[in-house]
């Protein structure tokens, strides 16, 4: 079992690395690592939704606990402009940090919020919903 999850781990920095490959800013870097583990998350949360992955209630409340977590860190990443040509970030997160920030939030405290929820398939469908608005808020202003 501890072999598995070694493998698993190892596949996943891999992945996470060819996924970020060029990016030179260390905080750039970090801050994309944030991002790509609370889509992983969704990502889990999603093909439980579909159904293309068995659902699992503590797998899911775990997966928005973990989205919670990582977006919690999304405010104080960005405190710093930090740019790199890889980065998606725009240079409005800067000069609009307030909605930045108030969005940013938004997303931690929905993700809590709904973190303990899950208790049937029936449920994942308006969670994503909830969680997905708050992606969408920021990201269709503030990313590439």
């Amino acid at each position: 079992m501890k072999k598995a999850k070694l493998a698993i781990a190892m596949i996943a920095l891999g992945t996470a690395a060819l996924a970020h490959g060029g990016v030179e800013n260390k905080d750039v870097m970090a801050r994309m690592m944030v991002m790509e583990t609370i889509g992983d998350q969704m990502k889990l949360v999603g093909a439980m939704a579909k159904g293309q992955m068995a659902f699992d209630a503590n797998a899911a409340n775990s997966a928005l606990n973990e989205i919670a977590a990582q977006s919690a860190q999304i405010v104080s990443m960005f405190e710093v402009r930090a740019e790199d040509p890889k980065s998606e970030a725009l240079p409005v997160i800067w000069e609009d940090w307030e909605t930045f920030s108030s969005r940013a939030t938004d997303a931690e405290h929905a993700a809590e919020k709904l973190a303990g929820t899950i208790q049937s398939e029936a449920d994942l469908g308006a969670a994503l919903g909830q969680l997905g608005e708050t992606c969408k808020a920021c990201h269709s202003q503030f990313r590439k």
